[in-house]
């Protein structure tokens, strides 16, 4: 069967090469058809599990208060602010904005109610409310109130008076939010029981009706956001505009990346077209390892476009470690063949291309299988865009392992062999050679090196974290960067931040049994509550009155908690009951108010006003209250996982609050839960790849001690490269973690054909000093042209305005350059001195 199967593919690729190649084409050909559904998603949904606790909560939130998907448009007029020109010019981009289809809405500082421009009595706001845009507006005390103004400074207006902020709300797709609750809801239930049939049928078309329409709505969010940016260029003439927000980060992070592929793909493409001219000086050379990665890239492309599996940030660089893990292998087949040339120079192109494949097709499996434990080792990660990429990179490898073997004997066999290659004391035999040499004169200080970078590297990785900030992302030379700064500088910040408290458990199960509160909440409930409830039932309005936050003793534990949480040198502008309360406090000229009222203020708000005021910050049964924190993005000492620790632990301990009634949500949790997973998974994932790695060296060498020698090199560059990323301060991200994933991979290429050919030497009757040798000046050749050609066109990307990519390009070359010292020093230094093969008789 095995002989068969080995006999059909030689007929394929070498003696009916057209065969294979047609093949091929026609898959390719499919592939490129389904280009145009291959996308990259940057929404909230790519960034968590889709069970995950934290991502139901966020939606719920939103669901009762209202979404966070706005933008914040920084405006900066030339002139006076509170000017007739200035105004006029900012109604004109207020209401081009609102025009935009899926803009809910735009508050500015022309709409919102004022109460003190001039005083207003709680009589006046009753009948009505007044705004910058009546004729009957102070704007001198407009500027005031809104410079002083608890609810509007730092949101609306800075300080100094002279730059404003536009809020533009975006609406919510009603129908992809339908979708979505659907398939949670069954998804939940799945949780509980096995589906019915019907559930289950229901579920997959939901499930795919959903990612259609998510793809969409991401789709035209870019375009709102394109839209937007097209107006407030033709407003730029007479103001300095920023634009910033969530729904903006995200989308610009998918341009960055997008542009970056496309520009730096292609150049990083050229550039690795003529370093393999400048290896081989041969065009065979150039061409087929090109149309090889092509097709990888391609059909991958195309394969995930089918599958309409999204691209997100974590695997946008998908495509370049296809390329490398694919280039590794195609430069040691033709190191091989050429070597093969060299020993016989009149060999037909099919006795060449057979000898070939037969000599590396063993551990060049080996390789692939390895690597596909390594990627897959991801699926222990916690998160779903890395399970997604290990999954997208075990697809990636094996395609790239049968294209690779299927392409690269079909497209030469029907050639000529061309001139024989000759042997050449170029600079890369010095190199490798002087290696090879130091490895055996100074072994005993070779290993020292070795046994100290790793104790470095382990300290390094001990240093290493998850820390990072949206906004370090963007050259500071970016626009970008630069509305990010204005905005925490002089708008409140950038990032959500969500307290949410809810009431005790007490207090709920008491209100559950319908006790008498007056009895147990004497101290803290208004007898005259009931009254008032009486008069106001026919309204139906009292809905927070006697919940558990909406007594003026609660009110003052929530000014407590404002006042810690705006204390805090990381958090910027705060909203919530609290902060509506110093106005509704200001409406009762400065009185504090006591339960009766409160309740009597409350109802009496104009709707538009309870909407601006209570709605966003509180449940209407008044058990749940609502902080709405803008986090300050730019602030060099953010640390978000110690930030979110220290508000949890300090408001339970200084408010006795109990942990269970004290909830944190929005963005900055969601991102921070990414990222704290993302490290832990980091460490699992590494475990199980060596654990993986020492089965497969075992299995593949027959030796419990290559076992052990096979992982070490691969281990101290991993290592090494982490802990050079810990000691210099680059934190591990969305992006960088795939830098262990580069080092293993390279690491394992090159630490199995070496071994591979090492111990066929020491077969043929070599010593180990020769066989070191021998496999330097052969394999170790292919090993330093793959590392220099990854090296130099990778470097490309350091040009880029997206400071992931850089650090991609400069990470991918210094992984590249550890594995190759490591896999030419420490991996001959451990064969020799613990000998895992027998020696000729």
């Amino acid at each position: 069967m095995f002989s068969s199967l080995i006999a059909t593919y030689y007929w394929c690729t070498l003696e009916r090469p057209w065969v294979a190649i047609g093949v091929v084409a026609l898959l390719l050909l499919g592939a490129a058809t389904q280009l145009h559904h291959f996308h990259l998603d940057a929404s909230a949904e790519s960034l968590v599990l889709e069970d995950s606790e934290e991502m139901r909560y966020y939606r719920e939130l939103r669901a009762r208060y209202g979404s966070d998907d706005y933008l914040i448009v920084a405006y900066a007029p030339e002139g006076e602010l509170f000017g007739d020109a200035t105004l006029s010019r900012l109604m004109v981009l207020r209401d081009e904005l609102a025009a935009v289809e899926r803009v809910e809405s735009v508050r500015s500082i022309l709409d919102v109610p004022l109460l003190d421009s001039p005083r207003v009595t709680f009589s006046e706001v009753q009948r009505g409310v007044r705004t910058l845009a009546d004729e009957d507006t102070d704007p001198e005390l407009a500027r005031e109130e809104f410079r002083t103004s608890p609810l509007y400074r730092d949101l609306l207006m800075n300080s100094d008076a002279d730059t404003t902020a536009l809020l533009v709300a975006l609406a919510r797709d009603d129908e992809a939010h339908a979708l979505l609750t659907r398939r949670d809801e069954l998804r939940a239930l799945q949780a509980e029981r096995r589906l019915e049939a019907d559930e289950a049928e229901e579920l997959a078309e939901v499930t795919e009706a959903y990612a259609r329409a998510n793809a969409e709505q991401q789709a035209q969010l870019a375009d709102d956001i394109a839209e937007i940016r097209s107006i407030l260029a033709g407003h730029r003439d007479d103001a300095r505009i920023h634009l910033g927000g969530v729904p903006m980060i995200a989308v610009d992070m998918i341009d960055f990346v997008r542009g970056d592929i496309r520009t730096f793909g292609i150049g990083v493409a050229l550039f690795i077209v003529a370093l393999l001219a400048i290896a081989f000086r041969q065009l065979r050379w150039v061409l087929v390892p090109s149309v090889v990665c092509a097709g990888v890239a391609l059909g991958m492309v195309g394969f995930l476009g089918f599958m309409a599996w999204p691209v997100t940030v974590v695997s946008s660089n998908f495509i370049s470690l296809v390329l490398i893990l694919t280039l590794s292998l195609i430069v040691h087949l033709v190191v091989r063949h050429r070597e093969l040339h060299m020993i016989d120079p009149q060999a037909s192109a099919v006795h060449l291309m057979r000898g070939t494949v037969e000599s590396k097709f063993k551990p060049s499996f080996y390789t692939a299988i390895t690597t596909v434990v390594a990627f897959g080792s991801m699926l222990f990660a916690e998160i779903r865009p890395i399970m997604d990429f290990g999954l997208m990179m075990v697809c990636a490898v094996i395609f790239a392992f049968v294209l690779t073997f299927v392409l690269f004997p079909a497209l030469l066999a029907p050639f000529s062999t061309g001139p024989v290659p000759r042997p050449r004391a170029d600079v890369t035999a010095h190199i490798i050679n002087g290696l090879g040499r130091l490895t055996e004169r100074r072994g005993l200080a070779v290993g020292g090196v070795f046994v100290a970078v790793a104790v470095a590297g382990v300290t390094g990785v001990s240093q290493l974290t998850v820390e990072n900030r949206f906004i370090d992302y963007f050259k500071s030379s970016t626009e970008i960067h630069q509305g990010m700064a204005l905005i925490d500088r002089e708008l409140g910040g950038t990032t959500p931040l969500d307290v949410v408290l809810d009431a005790s458990d007490e207090f709920l199960a008491y209100e559950d049994e319908d006790d008498d509160w007056d009895d147990d909440w004497d101290d803290d409930w208004d007898d005259d509550l009931d009254d008032l409830y009486l008069d106001y039932d026919e309204q139906e309005q009292n809905g927070p009155m006697g919940g558990y936050w909406f007594t003026s003793f609660q009110l003052e534990t929530l000014e407590g908690i404002r006042a810690y949480l705006d204390g805090l040198p990381e958090t910027g502008k705060i909203l919530s009951v609290a902060t509506s309360m110093q106005l509704m406090t200001h409406l009762n000229e400065g009185e504090p108010l006591d339960d009766l009222s409160l309740a009597i203020m409350y109802n009496r708000l104009p709707d538009d006003l309870r909407e601006i005021l209570f709605e966003p910050y509180m449940s209407d049964d008044g058990h749940q209250m609502r902080f709405d924190i803008r986090v300050i993005d730019s602030d060099p000492n953010l640390e978000r996982d110690a930030l979110l620790r220290q508000i949890r632990t300090e408001l339970t301990e200084r408010f006795e609050l109990a942990p269970e009634q004290v909830n944190l949500s929005g963005m900055l949790v969601l991102y921070n839960g990414v990222m704290q997973s993302l490290l832990n998974s980091q460490y699992t994932t590494m475990s199980v790849v060596f654990a993986a790695m020492m089965v497969m060296f075992g299995l593949l060498f027959r030796s419990l001690k290559m076992a052990v020698i096979g992982p070490l090199p691969t281990l101290v560059a991993a290592v090494s490269v982490l802990g050079l990323m810990g000691w210099v301060g680059i934190p591990l991200d969305i992006m960088t973690m795939t830098i262990a994933a580069i080092t293993i991979g390279i690491g394992v290429h090159d630490t199995i054909h070496y071994t591979d050919r090492f111990s066929k030497e020491v077969a043929g009757g070599a010593d180990y000093a020769r066989a070191m040798h021998a496999s330097h000046t052969s394999v170790g050749r292919a090993m330093f042209y793959t590392t220099v050609i990854v090296v130099a066109g990778f470097s490309i990307l350091t040009l880029s305005n997206f400071m992931p990519t850089i650090y991609f390009g400069l990470l991918t070359g210094v992984s590249m350059i550890f594995a190759l010292l490591s896999n030419l020093t420490l991996l001959p230094l451990l064969l020799q001195r613990l000998r895992p093969f027998a020696t000729a008789a």
